[in-house]
């Protein structure tokens, strides 16, 4: 998969800019401010439907601009291995949008995001290790609905089920229609665990793999799953039965998919609390390309990777190993942004296209 246009109308410093990045690494230099990380923003917001800087409407639109636009063409391998041509375009008002697909109008952001798979490494991803288990269900969901054609759907029935059920318990209704809500929460519920928990066991041998490439200290031993409730003594429908009376008390449901989440096994460590802020950002790292290599494995081609300020996130040793590593796989566009030239890649001019970001413009340098 790779990004052959892009171009950005009233996204934060940019009134309207073009880049044409090339096939491997791209790398984007600039003082601090310029709006770097604003070009790997959009690609995000194409393929998750959201920056991982906050919400659109939270400054991502130019000031004044009554929206952002964001254009995107790029090639993936079509059927038989032919390279197929795409495009998608997405115009953001901070509440309204408006989305199209290789020349059709979208009525849902998932059609967008289904289409362009891109992977960000970001300073704000070492939450997937260290944050609130909301951030590691969204990778597992992520992951699935980009690898498994059964998923969203599913995703969708759980989650309606279970804002029907949490309106139930509100409103005091009755055990009669708790009874249907639940039936539909566990039968859906039941079938989104085992898919995330094949996921994450499929996946477990690929992180082992990425995180000794990536570095020697850090000994990761496997994954730890948690299906959000006492799975191998109760069903889903019999934990929601006894919690029930909890469940009113408190307004919501309280066990389910949607309390799942899972560790890292660490050899010679008690947690991920052990972990320090630099392994952690290398865990998560090593998740995420893993995540993309699983991807590669399952797709036939990688997913766009994208490393805000690496210089700033890794030392020079890790970056040269993280480089190499994703330099290594075939056919993988990288972006990478830095205030300048990283060492890693100071003595390899001729292996990245260079552009330099300042005062709204990007400008491709020779």
């Amino acid at each position: 998969m790779r990004v052959t246009r892009l171009t950005l109308h009233d996204l934060r410093r940019f009134e309207a800019v073009e880049l044409a990045p090339a096939p491997g690494l791209n790398l984007l230099t600039g003082p601090n401010g310029a709006g770097k990380t604003s070009v790997l923003e959009a690609l995000h917001l194409m393929a998750y439907g959201r920056s991982f800087r906050g919400r659109v409407r939270d400054g991502l639109i130019r000031e004044h601009a009554p929206a952002l636009e964001v254009f995107v063409e790029w090639q993936e391998q079509g059927a038989g291995g032919a390279a197929l041509q795409r495009r998608a375009g997405l115009r953001h008002a901070g509440q309204e949008w408006t989305g199209r697909l290789d020349g059709r109008d979208v009525a849902h952001l998932g059609q967008l995001c289904a289409a362009l798979a891109v992977v960000t490494f970001e300073p704000g991803s070492h939450a997937l290790v260290s944050g609130g288990a909301e951030n590691r269900r969204r990778y597992l969901d992520w992951g699935l609905f980009h690898v498994e054609q059964d998923f969203l759907p599913l995703w969708r029935r759980y989650a309606r089920a279970l804002k029907q059920r949490n309106a139930l318990l509100k409103a005091g209704g009755s055990n009669a229609q708790l009874d249907a809500w639940d039936h539909e929460l566990a039968e859906a519920g039941e079938t989104l665990t085992a898919f995330r928990e094949r996921y994450l066991g499929e996946l477990a041998p690929c992180v082992l793999e990425v995180a000794g490439r990536l570095t020697d200290g850090l000994a990761l031993r496997g994954l730890d799953f948690q299906p959000g409730w006492r799975r191998q003594e109760l069903s889903l429908a019999d934990a929601l039965l006894l919690a029930r009376d909890r469940d009113r008390a408190s307004g919501h449901t309280g066990v389910g998919p949607h309390r799942a989440d899972w560790s890292v096994q660490l050899a010679g460590l008690p947690g991920r609390e052990a972990l320090s802020r630099g392994q952690t950002k290398l865990t998560a790292l090593a998740m995420l390309l893993a995540q993309a290599s699983d991807y590669a494995g399952r797709r036939g081609q990688w997913p766009v990777i994208a490393l805000d300020d690496l210089p700033s996130e890794l030392d020079r040793e890790h970056q040269q190993r993280v480089l190499a590593f994703l330099r290594d796989q075939p056919d993988l566009q990288l972006f990478v942004t830095a205030t300048e030239i990283p060492q890693a890649l100071a003595v390899d001019r001729d292996g990245y296209r260079l552009f330099h970001v300042e005062q709204g413009r990007i400008a491709a340098e020779d």
